[in-house]
């Protein structure tokens, strides 16, 4: 049973629900903006999921007249302590040197700044693992956060704050990242609908690059597809100087959720790529569980998945690929400080990786993005149409390969500070390799565990086609509900 009550009705309603209260005048922004704040003074104390606030300004915000008429007028909003700056505004990501040094952002993102437009009103900024680098969130800076379905677990990460707040009720939806699974870990871990979108769907700019941040997407976490969807249409969209970006839909995302597609060709996967690792039970029988749905609305699924999803080299990829991603970190938060960040400024498993990244050759870099993309082509055939390709609409696998785990798994220890870092391999096995091709995946929370724990399944498409995703998500939406699931710990 939950902790609290469900006093507030507006906890259990999602972000357009939300924005249809204020549109119709049933409720005003400064209303929905003061029952958030005060469901997050409630329950937080047991989550520590927002770790920045900004209460003041939002309540000023909303009351505002020149509050933009955007489709999310009004609702309330978190954003993940990670990128997504908003210049005059706190940033740390979720670096204890950055917090002591009370950082304040120089410039606004693009995607901040369209959220803003929309209407949105933010709250703070939640919790995220150092840099982002590890799948659950537990910062040495902030603390760690707990799931809201059983505080001794995880909530996954690196947007582990932001999960456990939507899934908490205190927010409707909240910003969120994705490098490496980062998006759909935590929304598997928290029962939330977690869409990575492809490679150049929504900028990065003004201050990070796409070519040289390639792995890493920016989006949120929602409780629905129609809020998922509806946020796309806000965050989607090419901004000057962008070197990729994705092709526009047909129409706009919400529409197309309406919409049921035709018969697709859907490849599933149970076991881990490469057969590295075992998955559990519960995860297989999710993924077994959203095939039959799926086969029940007219679509055909067979045991299947590409050759090249196996390929050894795509561990050693990413891996070369992560570590570099860390050492620019560290560096470009130390020319940000004004100094060089030392192995006492940041936690052992970052030292660990940014130092590894540090060894890497310019020419063995260089290197393994060319394997990358090589080995990218390779995937992307499995979805390209006979006779060239395999002809697969989708792939379907579990989102991890365990329900959640307890705080502390993926902390190493003294004698052996990298345990942590390996341990988080096996629990990701398929999320990864979809930052490396650079196509849009998506963690649905179809099933729970005996145990009532909330398990996903992982759906990828080609890529560009986010449209397909968020269709057939709203189709398995319907057919399996989630919405009226609640976790232990809720607003």
């Amino acid at each position: 049973m939950p902790t609290h009550p469900a006093s507030d009705p507006l906890a259990a309603l999602d972000a357009t629900a939300q924005a249809d209260l204020v549109r119709s005048g049933a409720a005003s922004p400064l209303e929905l903006i003061d029952a958030a704040i005060t469901r997050i003074e409630a329950v937080d104390g047991e989550l520590n999921a927002v770790v920045l606030r900004r209460f003041e300004q939002a309540r000023a915000e909303a009351a505002s007249d020149d509050l933009p008429a955007g489709p999310f007028r009004g609702v309330p909003f978190l954003t993940k302590d990670l990128a997504c700056p908003t210049a005059g505004e706190p940033q740390t990501d979720g670096m204890g040197a950055t917090k002591a040094a009370g950082w304040i952002a120089t410039e606004t993102s693009h995607l901040a700044a369209r959220f803003v437009r929309a209407g949105l009103v933010n709250l703070g900024r939640t919790n995220s693992p150092e840099l982002g680098l590890v799948p659950t969130t537990e910062p040495v800076a902030w603390g760690p956060t707990h799931n809201p379905w059983d505080p001794a677990l995880t909530p996954g990460g690196s947007s582990g704050g932001s999960a456990a707040a939507v899934a908490a009720g205190l927010v409707p939806f909240a910003h969120a990242s994705d490098g490496g699974g980062s998006i759909r870990i935590p929304a598997s871990a928290c029962g939330l609908v977690g869409l990575k979108t492809s490679r150049g769907r929504i900028s990065v700019g003004p201050s990070r690059g796409e070519l040289s941040s390639f792995l890493s997407v920016q989006f949120a976490v929602t409780r629905s597809v129609r809020d998922a969807a509806a946020l796309l249409d806000v965050a989607a969209g090419r901004e000057p100087g962008d070197p990729v970006v994705a092709p526009a839909p047909s129409a706009p995302y919400r529409d197309l959720t309406t919409h049921a597609p035709d018969a697709l060709r859907v490849g599933l996967m149970t076991r881990a790529p490469g057969d590295t690792s075992p998955i559990h039970p519960e995860c297989v029988t999710a993924a077994e569980r959203a095939a039959t749905l799926l086969e029940g609305l007219g679509h055909h699924v067979e045991v299947a998945h590409p050759d090249a999803y196996d390929d050894p080299d795509r561990a050693a990829m990413f891996a070369t690929l992560w570590g570099v991603d860390a050492a620019v970190k560290v560096t470009t938060w130390g020319n940000l400080l004004g100094r060089s960040l030392t192995e006492a400024d940041v936690e052992a498993a970052t030292w660990i990786m940014a130092s590894a990244g540090r060894d890497v050759l310019a020419t063995t870099y260089v290197d393994a993005v060319s394997r990358m993309q090589v080995w990218a082509r390779a995937m992307a055939d499995w979805w390209e149409p006979a006779p060239r390709g395999d002809g697969f609409d989708l792939l379907l696998t579990p989102t991890l390969a365990e329900p959640p785990v307890r705080l502390g798994t993926f902390t190493g220890t003294a004698d052996d500070p990298f345990a942590g870092i390996l341990r988080a391999g096996p629990f990701t096995p398929y999320t990864p390799s979809f930052n490396l091709t650079g196509q849009p995946a998506i963690s649905l929370p179809v099933h729970q565990s005996a145990a009532g724990l909330p398990i996903g399944v992982h759906v990828v498409a080609a890529y560009g086609h986010d449209d397909l995703l968020l269709a057939v998500a709203a189709q398995l939406e319907q057919v399996a509900p989630w919405a009226d699931r609640r976790p232990r710990i809720h607003a």
